[in-house]
């Protein structure tokens, strides 16, 4: 058995008219910004894949909601390095991780700098971010939380067919970074308390998500977002063609 971080704070979801608001199915996630302006998020190839839009300088928190009746373990990692450890995350389950209880949501605001305070996220650029001061950008602009329910003792004894339906998504997290990626920096300190509890995770994850987040002229030269509408830019009127 070994031992893990939990760290639940109460949070409703804000809803988004025409927008992704979250991505995931076991553990929702979604960015929101310290405005209380949910990040919107656009469908990328795979599973549980998503982009979202960068706002440099903007502080941020990752908002994952359990809608499961189990409790589970989070590995979380931005820009490739795990949010509790500081350490380079493989999304494994013997990694520090937070605990989230059966339809509860957490908020983890930033990087874990001991058991009652944080460091803050912000988007920055890459070479200012938290990987980058390690020379790491392996997987730069990059959220990404692993899933492991807890290990549950064995039950009496059940028809063969139980615990058939649990389908776990293996596939690894492949780096998604361009070569102008933003990334995550180490922010201002803030009160954050914690405890540690016991936890053994499932070998393996139940489910994996991640998030790339990008500036806009990136996700714009992706096709992700397109700018411009006929019924709702501003400016003023200029003059007309010459004839």
């Amino acid at each position: 058995m070994r031992t893990a971080i939990p760290f639940a704070l109460a949070a409703g979801i804000l809803a988004c008219p025409s927008q992704a608001r979250s991505v995931g199915q076991a553990v929702t996630v979604e960015l929101r910004m310290d405005d209380g302006r949910t990040v919107n998020l656009y469908p990328a190839p795979g599973r549980n894949r998503a982009y979202a839009e960068a706002v440099k300088g903007a502080g941020y928190r990752i908002v994952v909601r359990n809608t499961t009746s189990r409790r589970v373990g989070l590995v979380i990692a931005v820009d490739g390095r795990n949010i509790v450890s500081g350490a380079k995350s493989w999304l494994r389950n013997d990694e520090r991780m937070y605990i989230l209880e059966p339809h509860a949501t957490q908020e983890h605001a930033g990087w874990r700098t001991g058991q009652d305070r944080i460091n803050r996220f912000f988007f920055t650029t890459a070479d200012d971010s938290y990987a980058g001061r390690f020379d790491d950008t392996s997987a730069m602009g990059v959220v990404a939380v692993a899933v492991y329910p807890e290990v549950q003792p064995p039950p009496c004894p059940l028809p063969a067919t139980a615990g058939a339906a649990r389908n776990l998504a293996r596939k690894e997290s492949r780096d998604m970074a361009s070569e102008a990626a933003a990334g995550t920096g180490y922010g201002r300190e803030e009160y954050s308390p914690s405890r540690v509890v016991a936890f053994e995770p499932e070998a393996a994850a139940l489910e994996k998500t991640c998030i790339k987040y990008e500036w806009r002229d990136t996700l714009r030269r992706l096709g992700v977002v397109r700018d411009g509408n006929r019924l709702w830019d501003g400016g003023y009127a200029p003059p007309p063609p010459r004839g």
